[in-house]
């Protein structure tokens, strides 16, 4: 008998797991506060449903894709959320970027109601995840991860299992510390290129093939240099990122500057409308920096 998953949280990331998950031939259950984004999961051949209870009382697992982590409580442990169904399912995979300690603290309140969490968090855009090259740093019980590792290989052949639950969270702050920077590093680059009067088309090629390279450049180079800013992944949910990982910076007692010097970018590039944008457009805030200094002239 096929298996039912559920899918609570249908942005970029929730489909391309739940198209993934209906290409291997799962039954997919989906629920989104958004009624258009539940019309899309049902023309793709899932069940879309109004609330997260009703996608506990069909399904004995379940896959979390929500922005923040005040919003994963409401849906688990809220009015209509998954707790509140007749029998809550068997494990609770979430894949929202969210706050390690109280990632950790949800787990040990879901395991006296009987629930197994994994807090499975991923590096990689909606685009890259649907090609099954994003990565999935998860953190919870040995068990739990060997349990449902079936469920995790059906998204990725990168999957790592970091420790206890709240590891997964964790190292995605340090993995998008990483990623953010490279990517802002690369418009930088790429703007300043630009100024200096270089082709940036070859200048991308030339990044590629230096020891400058990053997979930003694959990722994010054609579509900063092409003005392309449809969204796999958005600036204001960067921003949101960021501003957990300088937190978390700030209770470690740690100065990153490089992460400051980022989120002041980002919240200014949120703050004139981009937030919506891919994060490829970091690149516009770039230019918007520089517009007012003459571009320089070579003979």
């Amino acid at each position: 008998m096929t298996e039912s998953i559920g899918v609570v949280g249908l942005g970029l990331v929730g489909a391309a797991l739940a198209e993934l998950l209906i290409t291997r031939g799962y039954r997919v259950v989906g629920c989104d506060i958004d009624p258009a984004k539940n019309a899309v999961l049902a023309t793709r051949g899932g069940a879309a449903v109004d609330t997260p209870a009703e996608v506990a009382a069909r399904c004995d697992r379940i896959i979390l894709s929500l922005m923040t982590t005040n919003i994963v409580r409401h849906v688990v442990e809220g009015e209509k959320g998954i707790l509140s169904a007749s029998r809550p399912p068997a494990c609770i995979i979430d894949t929202t970027t969210g706050d390690p300690v109280e990632t950790a603290a949800l787990a040990e309140r879901l395991a006296t109601r009987g629930v197994a969490y994994l807090d499975a968090t991923i590096s990689g855009s909606s685009e890259q995840i649907r090609r099954r090259v994003g990565t999935f740093m998860v953190g919870g019980a040995p068990e739990t991860f060997a349990l449902h590792r079936d469920l995790l290989d059906v998204f990725s052949d990168f999957v790592f299992h970091l420790g206890a639950a709240g590891s997964g969270s964790r190292a995605k702050l340090a993995s998008n510390l990483v990623l953010g920077l490279n990517r802002l590093v690369l418009a930088e680059g790429l703007v300043f290129a630009e100024r200096l009067g270089l082709d940036l088309s070859t200048f991308l090629d030339v990044l590629k093939n230096s020891p400058a390279y990053s997979t930003a450049m694959d990722v994010k180079g054609r579509k900063m240099i092409e003005g392309d800013f449809t969204p796999v992944s958005r600036v204001r949910q960067h921003l949101k990122d960021v501003s957990l990982i300088l937190e978390y910076a700030r209770r470690c007692g740690q100065e990153l500057p490089l992460s400051a010097a980022h989120h002041d970018l980002l919240a200014h590039a949120v703050a004139v409308g981009d937030g919506d944008l891919d994060n490829a457009a970091v690149i516009q805030e770039v230019r918007r920096r520089a517009i007012h200094q003459p571009q320089v002239g070579f003979e």
